[in-house]
């Protein structure tokens, strides 16, 4: 028999440690981390005087990290940590990924890791990065090049406050004011200006494309955008970093950023859009060009027949589909120029910027999952050249059932679903199923406050 062949893994380089330690002295230490299934970074804090050995060796941790729930928690999902004794994997430091982490007490830097086998170092088939980018590359072989931005939604709460719809709700600033939801609002933009400026600062420090920030609808609730790359794969590490500033910065100062999909009843919901283009190999927008209209409504007919399917994804936790009770949330596979009210917009743009913003993932959401359902749609779509049928001519109220019916509902038809598993490892269906399963089974074990005042 022959031995298994090692691959080579890309990592961060002494010359990176070097010039990053350089700049940035007073490091004392290093969070070394992956992103799992939920978008969260999960790993080590190690010692600065560990990084370069990091770099050259890799840290070693369990490999069912990956396919933890919201709490860092497996539940023995395909055998994951149980049946296979709970292995560890190794985690390689990834290029460009060394940065500052501005809000810590300490001065702390971060990277990312890409996990791999300890022997053989081939890829984790469980990796949301491994699945994004096995759809990529197939989108790339079609002549479809996509280039993403993402929109993430966010409420700033008081942590300290009672946790009642409208009370959890943070102080509108040194002026002493009661807060009011207004839409754009410069003025609330203002009021936490100091806050968002941070942010702001934070996320260029780590090499996060943040472009513009705006007040949502919600009392307390923003938005912060990302710039469109030509990188799916970066976009949603952007995505994952961002939010991970977002909470870190907020919390560094007494206030707490959620980006849960429905934190207040009474206020609309957070969403997770991605806006997403295709060109060419040389760069030109492919929904721009000639033929482009017929190629968009492909793509769309694509995003259609997957959303059913993939409603685990974008709303992957039993809060997540309080959502679409929320208002400016879609609840049809409806599309649309111009017009807020559907699943798929297509925004007023130049041919060169044409594009589709798709609107129905949750805030809480992996945006390696959405994007890799998302992609997977365009492809269906253009490779079976279907037809997204007739554009919404106004405001979108209807709801479909798979919208509706809840998580397990959801979880059942995403576990089984034929079409899904055309472009995501049927055994992933079944892992990821039975991982938010279990989530659901633990988090009802407990009493909801609900029930004492319907049941007592």
């Amino acid at each position: 028999m022959c031995p298994i062949e090692a691959v080579s893994v890309a990592r961060t380089s002494d010359n990176e440690v070097a010039e990053f330690l350089r700049v940035h002295p007073d490091t004392e230490a290093v969070d070394a981390f992956v992103i799992d299934a939920n978008g969260h970074a999960l790993g080590k804090r190690v010692p600065v005087a560990d990084l370069a050995g990091l770099a050259a060796s890799g840290v070693q941790f369990s490999a069912c990290a990956l396919l933890a729930d919201v709490r860092g928690l497996g539940h023995g999902a395909a055998g994951l940590g149980t049946e296979d004794g709970d292995p560890d994997a190794t985690g390689w430091p990834m290029p460009g990924t060394l940065v500052p982490v501005p809000w810590t007490r300490r001065p702390t830097a971060q990277v990312q890791l890409q996990m791999r086998e300890v022997v053989n170092q081939q890829p984790l088939w469980w990796d949301p990065r491994v699945l994004l980018e096995a759809i990529v590359q197939r989108c790339r072989a079609a002549g479809l090049h996509p280039v993403i931005a993402c929109e993430l939604e966010f409420y700033l709460v008081d942590p300290g406050s009672a946790q009642q719809p409208g009370d959890a709700l943070i102080p509108a600033g040194t002026h002493g004011r009661p807060q009011r939801a207004v839409n754009l609002s410069v003025d609330a933009i203002e009021e936490h200006g100091e806050l968002l400026d941070a942010m702001r600062a934070a996320a260029l420090a780590q090499r996060i494309p943040v472009a513009s920030a705006v007040a949502e609808y919600g009392i307390g609730q923003f938005e912060i955008n990302l710039m469109h790359i030509a990188d799916p794969l970066a976009a949603a590490d952007h995505a994952v970093l961002l939010r991970r500033v977002v909470q870190g910065v907020a919390r560094a100062r007494g206030i707490e950023a959620t980006f849960m999909p429905r934190p207040f009843l009474t206020q609309p919901g957070s969403g997770l859009h991605v806006h997403v283009s295709l060109t060419d190999a040389a760069g030109k927008n492919l929904f721009g060009a000639a033929g482009g209209e017929q190629l968009l409504d492909q793509a769309i007919g694509g995003l259609q027949a997957l959303t059913a399917d993939s409603i685990a994804l974008f709303a992957p936790h039993f809060n997540a589909h309080r959502r679409f009770s929320a208002p400016f949330v879609p609840r049809t596979t409806s599309w649309g120029h111009n017009n807020r009210s559907v699943a798929f917009r297509v925004p007023v743009s130049s041919p060169a910027a044409r594009r589709i913003e798709h609107r129905i993932a949750g805030a809480d959401s992996s945006p390696h999952l959405v994007l890799a359902a998302v992609l997977a749609g365009l492809h269906h779509g253009i490779t079976q050249e279907l037809s997204a049928g007739k554009a919404a001519p106004g405001k979108v109220s209807e709801s479909l059932p798979e919208f509706s019916d809840g998580l397990l509902a959801s979880l059942q038809r995403f576990e089984h679903s034929r079409l899904l598993a055309e472009y995501l490892p049927a055994r992933y269906l079944g892992a990821y199923a039975h991982l938010k399963r279990g989530e659901y089974a633990a988090m009802m074990n407990g009493l909801l406050p609900a029930e004492l005042a319907f049941y007592r």
